[in-house]
């Protein structure tokens, strides 16, 4: 599942304090593992529908096996809709009550464990509609079966969200990811209509005398019902395919010509999944389907919904790309559907897996250095969580909602861990254990225990001390580091100290950590372990060194404090790595001399790769000294939008009148959505209220996720304010 959207790279200052914690998350009730009185085999699900009523009318016959002998009653999961009947295979009547959230279904006789029952629930639904909010999700969020209304973004749909218990509001369920089953899905629609469901589409009926078609999808290894999914509107199928596997891109017909921009990458992403997992992609096709009411996506087996939004013009690429999401969700068929969370405390197993492969098609995609700063986003979305809101465990069993879990720990964290863990235990037997895990549990729930097991049997190794402070704990380590070089000795003597609080269950981090030592003449690596709150390491250095790296690789997900002299950070922004480039770039900030001024303006102007340009402008911005304008107004017209957007935000912080008419004009020549909301941005700081029309011909834009009308409209409330 990936319903928000991802937070704007933040480069936080990494500084050494205590974690100020707003929600209590260890007072949300303590959950577990649902029991399970019988093993649902399958669910035969025919719907019709009434869209001017908000009507659906559906059938549902479910195969189902006891777990215990003398199995007389069974419970079903269902909300909202009104049952009608219930008949056994022979179609003789069923004794049934319908009670808040569930079905009662009494049974002709006792069965024993392992016997086969089937028997078929008949249902309506009139114009109700489940409330998203009683299961913590957004009020956007049509969970369960819905009618949408034709609108400027998209047409008259019927669409079904099952995420996270939403299947039962369209059809009576086992509604819990520890069970699986198989499913057809019947869908009976306007003649008009196309109509989406999991697996192979086995047959399409025409009604011409009530003109309707019937949409017969069979999906034919087991999967959980919270995958499940129900799409149908006027949709345009574009066809493509990897080999002999479907993939199909279900768009509105106004976005054709836009499509192919989000969805293109698609094969060659499974492609790469399929070699990456060790496994092949194990169902029958692969559709993508865009739908309103979502921020990102929702994986369902064999399709993935998307928010409409997904669909982009050519100007938008830059700023707002959907490879990221495509893979994403992709990797989800794998991680989620193929092998599921065995309940909500276990959600790494799918969004953890799911986030650390859309980082490894960007790297596989994009090269190496984006790959570095698309992980280092990561560990920058989770930090902002652990300071903002609060830390937990990986793996944690509280919540009031199964949603809750999916957050910033769940996601970029999650990813974080999965790299450091890929490092400790080397490349291919890393690899190794994703396949064997995935090939062990296919088609089955498992949990963090499994994942740990096929560790060991995959690898040999153990690694319970490392799950148990990343996965099993809260929090991540903070370091105070220190060296000096003694010429006499040529030894380097390294300090680090571990400064995080650990009085609420973080621990002091067992770790290795790789040192690099670059010197005139000599650039080495020394890998050490960490285990204790302060450490002291020496070194052989017979030249005074000019770059002393802590954690060389970036592997740590971490915080630190280094102070360094001014000779040192000028050499690393001009020879680290690119994190470590960006690093010293905002470290320059604490040093008031000209020959740092001479080095952000270069770096800005000219380093190779955009992260590290940026960087060093936004340390030129904090600065704050009108010299810089003239350099900050050429970067501007930089070839990359990130760049320019920051140098337009460290402009507006100067507020110069003779910038108004410099930032009308990039509003009108910049070709980045974003870029030109940061020049509305920059004129709202003026409160000037000559810019009232500028603005007000600004709220008539259209651009992916409204972020210019949301810029002129923070700019006139300003004006407003004053």
């Amino acid at each position: 599942m990936k319903s928000f959207k991802p937070l704007l790279f933040l480069f936080l200052s990494l500084i050494n304090f205590v974690h100020a914690q707003k929600i209590n998350v260890y007072n949300r009730p303590l959950q577990s593992e649902r029991s399970r009185k019988y093993d649902a085999i399958h669910y035969r699900i025919k719907l019709r529908f009434d869209e001017e009523k908000k009507t659906f009318w559906g059938e549902n016959t479910i195969t189902l096996s006891p777990f215990k002998d003398g199995f007389k009653t069974c419970v079903l999961d269902a909300e909202t809709f009104t049952v009608n009947s219930v008949v056994n295979e022979n179609f003789l009547p069923l004794k049934f009550e319908q009670e808040d959230h569930k079905l009662i279904v009494h049974l002709s006789k006792s069965y024993n464990y392992e016997d086969t029952i089937t028997f078929t629930v008949s249902y309506v639904s009139e114009n109700v509609q489940g409330d998203p909010k009683k299961f913590g999700m957004s009020e956007n969020y049509a969970i369960g079966l819905s009618f949408v209304d034709e609108s400027p973004a998209n047409p008259r749909l019927i669409q079904a969200l099952s995420f996270p218990v939403g299947a039962r509001f369209w059809f009576p369920c086992y509604d819990h990811p520890n069970d699986k089953a198989t499913q057809e899905t019947i869908i009976t629609v306007k003649s008009q209509y196309k109509a989406l469901s999991n697996g192979k589409l086995i047959s399409v009926t025409e009604d011409v005398k009530n003109k309707t078609k019937t949409f017969h999808w069979s999906q034919e290894l087991p999967h959980p019902t919270y995958l499940s999914v129900l799409v149908a509107g006027p949709y345009e199928v574009i066809k493509d395919s990897l080999g002999s596997l479907p993939i199909n891109y279900w768009v509105y017909k106004k976005d054709v010509k836009d499509a192919k921009r989000s969805f293109h990458k698609t094969p060659k992403i499974i492609e790469f999944f399929n070699k990456e997992f060790g496994f092949e992609y194990p169902w029958a096709k692969y559709d993508q389907i865009t739908i309103p009411g979502i921020g990102g996506g929702a994986e369902c087996t064999s399709a993935t919904l998307l928010g409409q939004g997904t669909i982009h013009d050519e100007k938008a690429e830059q700023d707002f790309p959907s490879h990221w999401l495509v893979a994403h969700e992709a990797a989800h068929q794998w991680w989620g559907d193929l092998v599921t969370l065995r309940d909500w405390g276990h959600t790494w197993i799918n969004e953890s897996f799911a986030t650390y492969s859309d980082y490894l098609f960007a790297k596989y995609d994009m090269g190496e250095e984006e790959g570095e700063v698309y992980l280092l986003n990561k560990k920058n979305q989770y930090l902002h969580e652990a300071h903002t809101r609060y830390m937990r465990p990986i793996v944690f069993h509280r919540w009031n909602y199964p949603n809750e879990n999916f957050d910033s720990h769940t996601y970029p964290k999650g990813a974080v861990v999965l790299h450091m863990m890929r490092w400790i235990l080397g490349e291919k037997p890393f690899l190794k254990t994703l396949s064997h895990f995935l090939k062990k549990h296919a088609f089955k729930p498992a949990d963090t225990n499994d994942f740990l097991t096929a560790v060991k049997e995959a690898t040999g190794q153990n690694l319970d001390w490392f799950f148990d402070q990343w996965l099993y704990k809260p929090g991540h380590p903070l370091f105070e580091v220190s060296y000096s070089w003694d010429k006499s000795t040529k030894k380097l003597k390294l300090k680090i100290v571990q400064t995080q609080d650990t009085s609420k269950l973080v621990p002091i981090f067992k770790t290795p950590i790789v040192i690099g030592i670059i010197t005139q003449d000599e650039n080495k690596s020394e890998k050490i372990w960490l285990e204790d709150k302060e450490e002291v390491f020496e070194f052989e250095c017979i030249q005074k060194p000019l770059l002393v790296r802590f954690d060389k690789g970036n592997y740590l997900l971490k915080e630190w404090t280094f102070n360094k002299s001014l000779d040192e950070l000028i050499y690393q922004v001009n020879h680290d790595d690119v994190t470590g480039r960006m690093w010293a770039a905002t470290e320059l900030i604490k040093y008031d001399n000209p020959t740092v001024i001479e080095s952000l303006s270069e770096t800005a102007k000219n380093d190779q790769f955009w992260a590290v340009r940026r960087s060093a402008v936004e340390t030129l911005g904090k600065i704050h000294n009108k010299e810089y304008i003239t350099l900050l107004k050429e970067i501007c017209e930089e070839r990359n939008s990130k760049v320019r957007i920051s140098a337009l935000k460290a402009l507006g912080g100067y507020q110069d009148t003779d910038l108004i008419e410099f930032f009308k004009d990039r509003f009108e020549k910049d070709d980045s959505y974003l870029a030109q909301a940061e020049a509305l941005k920059a004129l709202g700081e003026y409160q000037n209220k000559s810019l009232i029309p500028f603005f007000k011909e600004a709220l008539k834009m259209s651009s992916p996720r409204n972020v210019i009308k949301r810029a002129a409209e923070w700019s006139l409330k300003q004006i407003r304010e004053e």
